[in-house]
Formats: structure tokens, sequence, C-alpha cells
């Protein structure tokens, strides 16, 4: 093995620990990654990316089939499941390819193989249990990420039990499919299969879909998935999966009943747990709650030297935190000025099932317990010109404002396109916007942001065009 010495060291190289090593090579640090799977991580190979690939084709195939409605006419209408798939990973690829080409551009250098600490300052990394290198740094950053989450009794098996990565890849498309847990994951899993073709039921063992989201967001999203035709149980447990040769019969608890639903395939989307194991961790002072690593607000762990960010550090559990994560602690390292703590309550979380759903700041029965009085507004979809002439009225923008101040305290939607116009109301919360600066703020017309404007009209009794 050669010993080789860096400024700072980052073990995984996903959306927080490539980004993080980006950033230490443009402030001028010698920055390594080592990466074990693929430069990218879960995000890029296995998550965000190729999911939204997915959900992409589902929604243009779904445009298809409404093609009367907008005077057009297709006939023969279907898809190549292999070829969907295929599509999504050949954008993966691409995106993978992209961040090889960055690490080359930033002079970083990258080691293929699994990393452990092994004391101060030190990592060893190997592959298929041979030793590749000795490395070290004064600073280390663990951006190990997370898996997804195994439940007893329900162990996913890879083929009648899924987990995201074969979710991502089916041969077959599922006549009958259950999807246990009502997330991010599982609800654009659901989705996509559900448009698709397949008979969905969803099991969430809170008592609302998307549980994370405001109660009113979660209930449209709710009718609106169940107008479409899935089956949603809620306050739901699944007590047992009794396996045949190519089925599963999985028996539901819920309010003190139980049914059996028999169905082709089971995908368990019930969280994740951090990649917490054998990277070192008893080897230092670091502390681990729940699979997580501890940190402070600049990202450090209780090993002087030692960082930890994105989902190995805890929740969010959003690729968007991971690399904002490791900026801020590459910056901190620095001694870069004017360097600020992440607020997770800027952060905002996106689900991409049809209805899209957004989300940034507090919901309203968050902002009522910590002892504000609010204004809420709320605008439909339906009246807005743009939706119309998209097809797209299914939807709703809520605001929620502080009543003293004025504050835009969290901003809620649900319907299309909503994942990219929440950055608004993000960038709002990001400069304290108050409700004068987005009222006296003029929108283009004709457009969906325009419900943004009407919303927070709303909230003060002002909205015009509903």
């Amino acid at each position: 093995m050669s010993d080789t010495s860096f400024d700072i060291i980052v073990i995984g190289g996903g959306p927080g620990g490539y980004v993080a090593a980006i950033r230490a090579a443009q402030l001028g640090m010698r920055a390594a990654v080592v990466e074990r799977e693929h430069l990218g991580g879960i995000c890029l190979n296995w998550g965000c990316i190729p999911t939204k690939a997915l959900l992409r084709s589902a929604e243009v195939y779904r445009n298809m089939q409404h093609a009367a409605s907008f005077g057009l006419s297709a006939d023969g209408i279907g898809f190549d499941l292999g070829k969907v798939v295929a599509r999504s990973r050949a954008v993966s690829g691409q995106l993978q390819a992209g961040v090889k080409h960055l690490m080359k551009k930033n002079k970083i250098t990258v080691f293929d193989g699994h990393g452990k600490l092994e004391g101060k300052g030190r990592v060893s990394v190997t592959r298929d249990g041979k030793p590749v290198a000795a490395l070290s740094a004064p600073h280390i950053i663990l951006a190990t990420g997370a898996r997804a989450r195994s439940l007893p009794g329900l162990e996913p098996d890879g083929r009648l039990v899924w987990t995201y990565r074969e979710a991502m890849v089916p041969d077959a498309l599922p006549k009958r499919l259950l999807v246990v847990g009502s997330g991010a994951i599982g609800i654009e899993f659901a989705s996509f299969y559900h448009t698709l073709g397949s008979e969905v039921t969803v099991v969430e063992v809170m008592d609302r879909v998307l549980p994370v989201e405001d109660a009113e967001i979660s209930a449209f999203a709710r009718k609106s998935f169940e107008k479409q035709g899935m089956r949603i149980r809620t306050g739901a447990t699944v007590k047992a999966l009794q396996k045949s040769a190519n089925e599963v019969a999985v028996t539901i608890e819920a309010g003190g009943k139980t049914e059996t639903v028999t169905v082709d395939r089971v995908i368990l989307a019930v969280g994740i747990v951090g990649n917490v194991e054998n990277i070192g961790l008893e080897n230092t002072k670091a502390v681990v709650e729940k699979t997580h690593v501890v940190i402070n607000e600049w990202t450090q762990t209780a090993e002087p030297g030692l960082y930890a960010i994105g989902d190995l550090a805890g929740p969010p559990w959003l690729a968007h935190k991971a690399s904002h994560e490791g900026v801020i602690c590459v910056e901190k390292i620095a001694g870069v000025k004017d360097v600020h703590p992440l607020d997770t309550r800027n952060i905002p979380g996106c689900t991409y099932c049809h209805p899209q759903v957004a989300s940034v700041g507090l919901t309203e029965a968050r902002a009522r317990e910590l002892g504000h009085e609010v204004k809420v507004g709320r605008y439909p979809f339906i009246g807005n010109g743009k939706a119309i002439a998209l097809g797209e009225t299914d939807g709703m923008v809520k605001t929620v404002f502080d009543a003293r101040t004025g504050e835009l305290l969290g901003a809620h939607m649900v319907g299309a396109e909503v994942t990219e116009q929440i950055q608004g109301f993000m960038v709002a919360r990001a400069l304290e916007t108050t409700e004068a600066d987005l009222m006296h703020a003029v929108f283009p017309h004709p457009t969906l942001s325009e419900m943004m404007h009407e919303s927070v009209l709303d909230a003060y009794g002002r909205a015009l065009n509903f």
C-alpha cells in the first residue's frame, strides 16, 4: 500500500460527498473521495434521478391516454417496460459520467473501494478485501449515506418483496402491487406503477399519507390518488406475508380489523437506516444514535477533525440537504467568512407523484403548536388560466403567515409542476420575505406561479381571481 496525504478525505461519493470535495478543491485544498460503488451515490444511481426518469415516462404515457381531450388522436398507445427501464438507467449513466468528469476537472483523486477510519486522520481503502491505499488527512468527512429499512417479518427478498432497487428495474409489470409506506419513495412508486396499469394498494401506519406534509395537502393528495383508483389504507400495519410461487398474501390490520390482500409484488418503503457499519466509528469518539451519526450545527462529530453529512447525519433525508451540508462543512474548515449553519426549516421537500407535492417551512398545525397566530391563504388550480389550458386543474397552493409580523412561515403545494414552483417560496423564506413583499411582486401571466401570488393575497382577504 502507498501512503497518500490530502487536506480532506471524503468517504462516500454521493451528492453530499462529491459536492464537498468539489468545494474543497475550489478553495485550494487537496481532496480525495473514496467510493465503494458508484459516484453519485444512491441519489444519482438508484434514487432521485432514475425514479424521475421512470416517472417522466409514466407522465408522457398518461398524457398520451388523454390525447383526445386536447383535440389530438393517438392510436395503439402502449409501452415497452424494458425500454422504459433502459432509459432510466441511461439517464443515470449519463450523470454518473458527468460526476466523473467533475472529479477530473477539479483535480480530485478518486479511490475505488471501501473506506474505513483507522485512527485519527487515517483512512484505509480496500476492495474485495484487498488493500488499495492508506490515506491521511487532518479533516475527514463521512458521507456514506443510508439504505432501505427492513422490518421483522417483511424482509425484502429481491423477488417478491422489493426495495427501491428492485422496484426501479422490474422485468415485468406486476398486475397487483402493495406498497408499504406512503412517504415520498412509496408514493412515487405507487404513482409510477399505477399509471402503467398496476392495481396498487398503499398501506401507511400513520393516520394519513405523506405524513410529513401539511394535513390539508395530505388529504387533498389522498383524495386525488383514490380518484385515480389507488387503494389507500392508513392507520394500518402489515402483520404477515405469506409467499407462494409468484404472489404474496398480505395480512393488513387497521382499526382492530384484518384483511388479506393477494398481490404479485410488495414494495417496502418504510424509511432508511444510516450506513454506520464497518467504517471504523468504533475507533473514534463519534456518537451514533438510531443508526445516524450525531453532529453539531457545523456537521462536526464528537471526534475532532471528523465530520458527517447527508443521510448518515439524519433528517431530512434529501440530496439537496446533503449537498448544502457538504458546502457548509468545507467552508467552515477553510475559514470562509459568513458561513451559516443549515436551517432545516428552509429546505424544500418534493414528491414527484401525480399530482406532485412540494413544501417548505412550517405546516399550519406546527405553526400553531409553536404559538403563532396565523393567517392562511389558499388558491385552487381550477382558478388558474394556465392550469386550465394545461388540463391540470387538480391542485392547490397554501401559504401560512404569522399574523403579527407577516413572516412567511410555510408554503404547501399539490398539483402540476409544484416541485419547480416551490423554489420561489424557498427563496422568500431565505430572504425573510413578508406578505407585503410577496404582494408587491409582479408574477408573469399566464403561469402556474400566479397561484402563489393569489394564495398570499387570499391569506389577507385580497384574492383577485377566485
